[in-house]
């Protein structure tokens, strides 16, 4: 029963001091009047807020939730006069309830279990969702806190006692129907490959004869389609950069790697993961009858906003199936500017320069994972006017831009890095861009194009910048032609940044450690340090998003004499030093010193000071 209230507030009449009534006095679904005049005694409204409350609410659609209805009213926060959201609304209700908030992470609930404990039509009656079970007990979360008449049956059912949780209702009725009818799309893909004779596909000599025997998996059953798509949106949805699918023994595992750090999402039977790759094999016009070779493919999709997105495929035998991994690749990363991609004020205005002659070699290095392919498309996506000719060979070609002329490398009809490259200077190009510098030959062949009067751009796989010196006169290049040609090189490495939600200051930080973690050199910045603490918005690791770190080494006549003469790699990288790069692991220090990220972080991204 509702308790009575007035039409509209009266200041002089509403005594705040009154203590508020016990909330789990409160029985039933959530009332929209109760929310406005709760959020009205909490003082988080004032009255004006509450009559518009009242006002627009009374209008709102029945089927809405009665937070939702309350977010839609657009009030805000007397305190701060912050915006009443729908998560802003939920977390308030959770302390109301005394019950502790949740937001559903897709990634860490176990779907397979959802549905062997409740059925969807129960859930979606009592608007409930499990979210974790163990032995002792289930997790539910739920957006009417105080309409609990169905815990102790449920409770009796299950026979184990339930942890009660409060979640956004948007995010309930969402992953609710999401996760059930991925269960139920998991479960029928696996009763239908069974059927069709596709389960215990394990050993690696039984792999080999299924590819012999040309049959292949139904990559087309409805059930399948469902997964690879719910895999996808969930994908990008979570900010994952790579997909795996991955057979094991008993189970597959699907995992995603966000900001660097591989998570497992979801298991899923063995022929059920054979059919999901089946299926995107298929998508990505690869062989799917054939898996005892490694294959590549690639597939353009949207996120569910209508952005394209690129996925590239590789696949590789394992001795329970086919391993597959897809990379994601964001369109959108070529269009940001050198400050986006963490470049300093200094370095960006320099690589900008440098990248900007007409005609040298300009080296990007760093290992795999590092970030070199964003640097320099978003580098080649600037330089792409309407009046040069920018043309390209990769191997493979990441991402299909209509600026470029790409070319993939093709080792089955001979043609490699040195070939394309060779092929590429008889198309009039102004500025060239190799995948990589693996070779002598390919090297010979960028110093060449370098000296005829073209800009190239390619990456190395060294330490530091000066280590791509030493490279390419190990490959065989003559010092002069090094001196002559090479422009400059960029090291980089990539570390996660702390989640500006829930860092906070680091009181133990280790000075010493610190100053003789970037030893020689000594950074004058103060240094403000953070800790990761871990948050809902970070899945509580502490860490939100990635940052570059950056070392530009531009060739000086200094420089370009101690090259031509040979001189050590130590005194190239001291020389570079005088004439102003920054190493790696000065760049992370000044990014700690920021706040932006931890010691830790630079420590393991970045090769030791030397010089």
């Amino acid at each position: 029963m509702q308790a009575s209230r007035p039409a509209t507030p009266k200041a002089e009449a509403h005594d705040r001091s009154e203590p508020k009534a016990a909330p789990r006095a409160m029985h039933g679904p959530l009332d929209w009047r109760d929310v406005l005049h709760w959020l009205y005694d909490d003082t988080l409204i004032d009255d004006a807020g509450l009559r518009q409350g009242l006002d627009r609410c009374a209008h709102a659609s029945e089927r809405l939730h009665a937070l939702h209805k309350v977010a839609n009213a657009g009030l805000m926060r007397v305190a701060d006069a912050k915006a009443l959201d729908l998560d802003l609304l939920t977390a308030w209700l959770a302390g109301r309830a005394d019950m502790p908030l949740v937001r559903i992470d897709p990634l860490k609930v176990d779907i397979g279990k959802i549905g062997d404990l409740i059925s969807l039509n129960y859930a979606e009656r009592h608007r409930i969702l499990p979210v974790a079970a163990d032995v002792e007990g289930v997790t539910i979360v739920t957006a009417e806190p105080f309409d609990l008449g169905w815990k102790t049956e449920l409770e009796r059912m299950l026979r184990r006692p339930i942890r009660l949780a409060v979640a956004n209702p948007v995010d309930i009725t969402r992953y609710t129907i999401e996760f059930f009818n991925l269960a139920r799309s998991v479960r029928q893909a696996h009763k239908n490959s069974a059927t069709a004779g596709m389960s215990g596909v394990n050993q690696f000599e039984q792999l080999v004869e299924l590819g012999r025997s040309g049959r292949a998996l139904d990559a087309n059953d409805a059930g399948v389609v469902q997964v690879v798509d719910w895999l996808w949106q969930y994908a990008f949805e979570q900010r994952a950069s790579d997909i795996h699918l991955e057979p094991r023994r008993e189970l597959g595992v699907i995992r995603f790697r966000i900001d660097g750090v591989l998570q497992t999402v979801y298991q899923l039977p063995p022929s059920v993961m054979n059919a999901m790759t089946s299926r995107v094999k298929l998508l990505g016009r690869m062989d799917v009858v054939e898996k005892r070779r490694p294959q590549d493919g690639r597939i353009k999709t949207r996120r569910p906003t209508g952005d394209e997105i690129e996925l590239r495929l590789s696949t590789l035998p394992t001795a329970f199936g086919e391993k597959l991994v897809m990379r994601i690749f964001d369109p959108d990363v070529v269009l940001r500017d050198m400050a986006a991609l963490g470049f300093p004020t200094a370095e960006g205005a320099r690589w900008n320069e440098l990248t900007s002659r007409p005609h040298g070699i300009v080296l990007v290095t760093g290992p795999t994972g590092s970030g070199k392919t964003t640097t320099l498309y978003s580098t080649l996506k600037r330089l792409a006017t309407d009046e040069v000719n920018v043309c390209t060979v990769e191997d493979p070609i990441e991402m299909v831009e209509p600026t470029f002329n790409q070319m993939q490398v093709q080792t089955g009809l001979d043609i490699g890095f040195a070939e394309g490259l060779r092929a590429l200077m008889r198309q009039d190009p102004d500025i060239i861009m190799v995948g990589e510098i693996r070779d002598r030959e390919t090297a010979d062949m960028a110093v060449q194009a370098a000296l005829t009067g073209h800009l190239v751009l390619s990456t190395l796989h060294t330490n530091d910048a000066p280590g791509s010196i030493a490279r390419l006169l190990e490959l065989g290049v003559a010092p002069y032609l090094v001196s002559a040609t090479l422009l400059g090189v960029l090291a980089q490495r990539l570390v996660r940044t702390l989640c500006a939600h829930c860092k906070l200051p680091d009181d133990a930080f280790d000075q010493a450690t610190f100053q003789q973690a970037v030893s020689p050199w000594k950074p004058s910045t103060k240094v403000s340090p953070y800790k990761p603490v871990g948050c809902l918005e970070c899945r509580n690791t502490g860490y939100l998003g990635r940052v570059g770190l950056y070392e530009l080494l531009v060739f000086s006549p200094a420089l370009r004499a101690l090259v031509a003469a040979a001189a050590p790699l130590d005194a190239l990288r001291q020389q570079a030093v005088k004439d102003g790069m920054r190493p790696l692991r000065l760049a992370g220090a000044l990014k700690v010193a920021e706040g932006g990220t931890t010691l830790d972080e630079v420590l393991r991204a970045t090769p030791a000071a030397q010089g």
